[in-house]
């Protein structure tokens, strides 16, 4: 089956009305298949949201879309209650026929369809500051819309996800087992992060202990994965909701810190530039921590800048694992790209160590 005619059947399982026009393939995104598909419908061109989900990665694809459509449609009815209308400020997902979020397609395909947000605009990284805020707004009014979600009700669809302990063992297997032998080469690197692990594994303890609460978290908080009004730059909604499950506060908080307010891009090669952005790490903080407002506790607002730390190490050390097991995970576009993304990261997280103080006042300065 051609593209077009099987985009036009996914398109009739969910319903959609008006005349079809044209699809547009959307190229942001590295995991599932998204196309952009037009309708005419009351004099204008409507346009929807279809995607292929991989489920080679999400093996259990039912599930995130049950994440997904509880989730949507809890901060739905929260945003209505407030405002009358929740048009552009959450993901609208289709239902077919039979009522479902999704639906699969003769050749095994797993679809599912949202409304496009008009005027909507999203950005891979930006130094605008003011961009940053709204991002720390969006991602902080997730939480906040959520702070009194169920989240056992979450499946919990990639296990072990941030289990920061985890994959420190993971490392040390990858060190001992030296498949590809590149171990001896990079001793200073495995040294480096072995010294920051007990800072690294934090607030992962913590969360064990009890001490922090599992609430809903996105658990990929880029600036991509929301989108702004083209216009005025306000966050409208965040978006990319298949990893969706039970988390920390802290994490999803450290993993857009360990994107938005690092000097420099995730493999810089000259180490010099690499360093944590105090201004930006502060916008991104206004906005999300202004946004919580008391709907979390003390003891998780206390671990938001160690959150950060852990997420830099943590992604490093999954970069250095990979590594050392020969390339297996992440898709590299030169040798040795992992090895450069895990020095860099290295370098961040100990300067957020030795800015971690900074961090922390900063917190306190937007939890007044």
């Amino acid at each position: 089956m051609n593209v077009e005619k099987q985009i036009r059947e996914v398109c009739d399982r969910f319903g959609l009305q008006g005349e079809y026009r044209f699809f547009e393939v959307v190229n942001s995104g590295h995991i599932n298949t998204t196309y952009r598909v037009y309708f005419f419908r009351d004099g204008e061109l409507k346009d929807y949201i279809l995607q292929r989900v991989n489920t080679y990665v999400f093996r259990d694809p039912i599930s995130v879309m049950d994440n997904i459509s509880s989730v949507t449609e809890f901060i739905r009815a929260k945003i209505k209650a407030k405002y009358g209308t929740a048009k552009r400020n959450v993901l609208h997902y289709s239902k077919t026929e039979a009522g479902e979020y999704y639906t699969f397609m003769d050749d095994g395909g797993f679809w599912r369809c949202c409304r496009y947000i008009n005027n909507s605009v999203c950005f891979e990284k930006t130094d605008n500051l003011k961009v940053i805020e709204e991002s720390g707004k969006a991602f902080g009014e997730f939480q906040l819309y959520l702070s009194d979600y169920p989240v056992e009700k979450l499946s919990i669809v990639i296990p072990h996800f941030h289990n920061t302990i985890r994959r420190y063992n993971a490392f040390r297997d990858a060190i001992k087992e030296n498949a590809v032998d590149r171990a001896e080469s990079v001793q200073d690197v495995i040294a480096g992060y072995l010294s920051i692990e007990e800072v690294a594994i934090k607030p992962y303890q913590l969360q064990k202990e009890g001490v922090l609460p599992l609430r809903v978290t996105h658990n990929d908080t880029k600036t991509s994965n929301i989108l702004f009004d083209s216009e005025t730059l306000e966050h409208l909604s965040v978006i990319d909701l298949d990893t969706v499950m039970p988390g920390l506060v802290a994490f999803d908080f450290g993993d857009a810190i360990r994107v938005a307010a690092s000097t420099g891009e995730e493999d810089e090669k000259d180490l010099e530039k690499v360093a944590i952005d105090l201004e930006k790490y502060e916008a991104f903080t206004r906005g999300f921590v202004g946004m919580l407002g008391d709907s979390i506790t003390d003891a998780e607002r206390d671990s938001l800048a160690l959150g950060a730390i852990a997420m830099t190490a943590e992604c490093g050390v999954r970069f250095l694992t990979d590594y050392l097991n020969g390339d297996r995970y992440f898709k590299i576009h030169y040798p040795d790209q992992n090895l450069v993304r895990a020095k860099c990261h290295l370098v961040l997280a100990k300067d957020m160590i030795r800015q971690l103080p900074k961090m922390q006042e900063i917190v306190k300065k937007y939890s007044k």
